[in-house]
């Protein structure tokens, strides 16, 4: 029995114990707590603006302080973010179940802001970190125009017995979203119903219109950058696929060579036929030789004959040079004495 009607108090670890097993028991999976490291609930872009964007309307601006320090001890024990809603279960003298829902971006003010940015944003890791232009992060944190919601967007509801609209734990709730967003970025942009990646996508399209001006060929980019482009490779790879066939056409031709040589190998008859070819041969050949051999020696007979008939000759020439000469030198002689 309760003295005057108040409950015995029960430490906050306590209760954040019974609150994480109970959530784990009724949704049958792990839990998500958010655990705040330091004074700031909220460090990157996107967490930071989340908190600003709330506290800056005045129906938010009494009721948002009273969720600070639940946060800070740990009582968000789950939250989870889908399209359009947040949940979350938070530790109190009991745990309390809260829903946020949040209206989707319509789909004109979203095409309105992509072509705002377009040509801003580099890269995805630039845009989920916040490393964005002045002009990007005045467009969209825009209160009328921008991401984020404003109070008409957002409806709040919670488990609890206290009767205001926005009590301690939905205040809990939606300071713990902004330090789930320092930990997941994207998260904002599912919660809001749109896709990222389109931001980036605008900002790198070509625009439509005079092409031949505007656009370079695959020839240029390449002589620009150095780099050889899809179809240059392909044509390149078409002449080396004529030459692997070629290849598996010659290493077929051999391999069947091969085989055919292998089976004539084997056969014993095939063996004896080329054997006797071979002989038959060698006979033919021994004929040929006998026959072409005395017309040979009749040749070699001839040159000889020739050789010595002119060896004959040209003695006798010799002698008969000599016989001059020496009756040349005798007439002199007789005609000295004289």
């Amino acid at each position: 029995m309760y003295y005057y009607g108040w409950a015995p108090y029960v430490p906050v670890a306590q209760k954040r114990a019974n609150a994480v097993q109970y959530v784990h028991k009724k949704l049958g999976k792990k839990v998500n707590p958010i655990n705040i490291e330091g004074k700031k609930i909220a460090k990157t872009f996107w967490g930071i603006a989340w908190c600003d964007n709330l506290e800056s309307y005045s129906d938010f601006e009494n009721r948002m302080p009273r969720g600070r320090a639940y946060v800070r001890n740990g009582s968000v024990v789950h939250l989870e973010i889908d399209k359009g809603v947040v949940r979350s279960y938070v530790a109190g003298s009991d745990t309390y179940k809260i829903e946020v829902k949040i209206d989707p971006l319509k789909p004109t003010a979203w095409k309105r802001l992509k072509k705002k940015c377009a040509g801003e944003i580099a890269s995805v890791v630039e845009l989920l970190q916040g490393k964005l232009s002045k002009n990007v992060l005045a467009i969209v944190t825009d209160k009328n125009e921008g991401l984020f919601p404003s109070p008409k967007e957002i409806k709040l509801d919670c488990s609890c017995p206290d009767w205001a609209v926005m009590c301690k734990h939905v205040a809990a709730t939606l300071y713990g979203v902004g330090a789930l967003l320092d930990k997941s970025p994207e998260l904002f942009f599912k919660l809001r119903g749109v896709d990222h990646l389109e931001l980036i996508e605008t900002s790198v399209a070509i625009p439509s219109g005079k092409a031949d001006s505007e656009t370079l060929d695959s020839e240029s980019l390449e002589g620009i950058f150095g780099v050889e482009l899809a179809t240059s490779l392909e044509n390149k790879s078409a002449p080396k696929k004529k030459a692997t066939k070629k290849l598996h056409k010659n290493a077929a031709k051999k391999t069947g060579k091969k085989s055919s040589q292998k089976a004539e190998k084997k056969s014993p008859k095939k063996q004896t036929l080329k054997k006797a070819k071979k002989s038959s041969k060698k006979t033919t050949g021994k004929a040929a030789k006998k026959t072409v051999s005395p017309t040979k020696k009749s040749a070699k007979k001839k040159t000889t004959k020739k050789a010595m008939t002119r060896k004959t000759s040209s003695k006798k020439w010799a002698g008969k040079i000599q016989r001059r000469s020496i009756s040349a030198l005798r007439q002199k002689n007789n005609s000295r004495t004289r």
